[in-house]
């Protein structure tokens, strides 16, 4: 007689002959399931005799083995050989329940662990306590992967906190691939042909189970295990829906993210880049597209989506900035495309940026990387920069910086100009000098634009050379108001009040630093201004006589 295909082989047949024999043998969680196979093959039910091998294998498993957690994973292990007969005599369904159950049992029982009274008397949980529930995740992951699958969904299903899913995703994922370190860190680069010849599809489908079961709370999963996860999928080239998912789970925490978690590298192609700027474009893509009310599902009403302390232009502050410091990291790349530059550099709205200084660093690094570039495309490149939004430091680097094309300078020079003349308006306010610059730059504008390409560049050239004098005037004129002021001051402490309406009159006399650097306009004042001055003094003199 040959027994074909027999659940579990000769140990199995082995049990079931001392049970025939009268041998006594214990039933234990190492082989209560094949036994309940190997009775259901051999077809020792009690159909045939009373008390049979079936019935007591399965009381086993009802009254001992899900009672117990540790003894139904113990039982799943040993239904991964024998699927599907385990899967047909609801062996692998019956313990997936029990283990779901009690984690929600366990959970239940450190949520109320953690109840305490505050000082008021109300009763409130203790967030800072540690959580005492979640033991059962290293138990599961000796688990193979289709049958953790099963017991995820079934907790998932049961009410199972997502932290707690999440954390058992998290160590499942680590613990099979903890022996590929290249997958999770971002400053290796292992070799494609290695890496997909020793791996295979056991390890593709596993980064893929483990996405689809990945809780939709942001907080769920940490964003470097979502980054490793994508990593290990672009890597071992998963399905289009696996990374699509992992991009979108990504962009709706992105502000979390750092430097290292966007450096992927580039595994594919041996003459692209070094990372994989697509994919952090497609990234950064999802993040601008996000509702702002999704930003804040727990409370709308407590924010404002304009608001500069809304969650959502919080958010963009923080990726604005960490965006600048990848395209400072990838820009240095030889192999990397101005398209893809620009692409990158202007996937977020304008208004994110407040400050340009890192994407004029990083504009700077890649024309320095790359030479060859023509003046038409360094024009447009460097029109993605706000002059205005450049600090004072970044201002003067880019006045001197050769690399930049000659408009860019010159902008670069005017706002200098314009910030400079705007704070002296500030300190000493003349509303006779405050249409100048407009009429000037309008003017200048026209002229321009009116001549020929060479004339035009000369006439710029001419330009720069202009505004970089006149800074240097504006700057001493500066310094000589500074000392001016500081000697105004002394004056009012030692003479007296009627010497200080005189003095300071003659100060207001001197003050006309907005005129044309002429010398006729700088030494004699024109009548009206003489006539305005007299009016003041009169009028001062008269308010410190009452």
């Amino acid at each position: 007689m040959e027994l074909l295909n027999l659940p579990g082989g000769a140990d199995s047949f082995d049990l079931a002959a001392k049970f025939c024999y009268g041998i006594n043998f214990e039933i234990t969680s190492s082989n209560v399931a094949q036994l309940c196979c190997v009775s259901d093959f051999l077809e020792m039910t009690e159909e045939y005799s009373k008390d049979n091998l079936g019935s007591r294998a399965e009381a086993y498993l009802d009254s001992v083995v899900c009672k117990s957690l540790e003894m139904c994973v113990e039982v799943l292990q040993w239904c991964e050989n024998l699927l599907p007969l385990a899967d047909e005599l609801k062996i692998v369904s019956r313990c997936t329940d029990a283990i779901a159950s009690k984690a929600c049992v366990e959970q239940i029982a450190s949520s109320f662990s953690r109840l305490e009274y505050s000082s008021s008397g109300r009763l409130h949980m203790n967030k800072q306590a540690k959580c005492d529930g979640d033991w059962w995740i290293e138990d599961l992951s000796v688990l193979r992967i289709d049958l953790y699958q099963r017991v995820i969904a079934t907790m998932k299903c049961r009410g199972v906190r997502p932290e707690s899913i999440g954390a058992s995703l998290v160590d499942y994922a680590q613990k099979f691939l903890a022996k590929k370190p290249s997958l999770w860190n971002a400053s290796t680069q292992p070799k494609v042909d290695l890496v997909v010849g020793s791996v295979g599809n056991e390890q593709r489908l596993m980064v893929e189970t483990i996405t689809s079961l990945l809780p939709t709370e942001k907080v769920a999963v940490p964003i470097s295990f979502l980054f490793g996860l994508l990593r290990t999928a672009v890597m071992l080239d998963c399905t289009v829906a696996c990374r699509l998912d992992l991009e979108r789970r990504i962009a709706s925490q992105l502000e979390m993210a750092t430097l290292d978690d966007l450096l992927i590298p580039s595994f594919r192609h041996a003459g692209d880049t070094l990372f994989d700027v697509d994919t952090v474009h497609r990234i950064l893509v999802n993040f601008s597209q996000q509702d702002d009310s999704e930003d804040d599902v727990e409370d709308v009403s407590a924010y404002e989506s304009d608001s500069p302390c809304s969650p959502s232009q919080s958010s963009l502050l923080k990726v604005s900035k960490l965006l600048d410091n990848y395209l400072a990291e990838i820009a240095a790349d030889a192999n990397l495309k101005l398209t893809k530059f620009m692409v990158i550099a202007d996937s977020l709205p304008a208004y994110a940026r407040t400050n340009h200084d890192g994407l004029y660093r990083a504009i700077d690094i890649y024309l320095k990387a790359h030479q060859g570039l023509s003046d038409p495309e360094k024009k447009r490149l460097c029109k993605l920069i706000d002059f205005q939004k450049l600090s004072q430091e970044a201002g003067a680097h880019a006045a001197q910086n050769e690399r930049l094309p000659l408009q860019s300078i010159v902008q670069v020079l005017y706002f200098e100009q314009v910030r400079l003349r705007n704070a002296l308006l500030c300190s000493y306010p003349d509303d006779d000098h405050k249409p100048m610059y407009q009429s000037w730059r309008i003017s200048s504008g026209a002229l321009s634009a009116a001549m020929s390409p060479r004339d035009n560049y000369a006439s710029l050239r001419r330009e720069n050379r202009e505004l970089k004098l006149e800074l240097a005037r504006l700057r001493m004129r500066l310094n000589d108001l500074e000392k001016d002021h500081v000697s105004m001051k002394r004056d009012i402490e030692k003479s007296s009040s009627y010497k200080f309406i005189w003095s300071f009159s003659k100060k207001l006399g001197r003050l006309n630093f907005f005129g044309h650097s002429s010398s006729r306009a700088s030494t004699s004042p024109s009548k009206q201004s003489q006539r305005t001055d007299s009016k003041i003094i009169e009028n001062m003199s008269s308010r410190y006589s009452r």
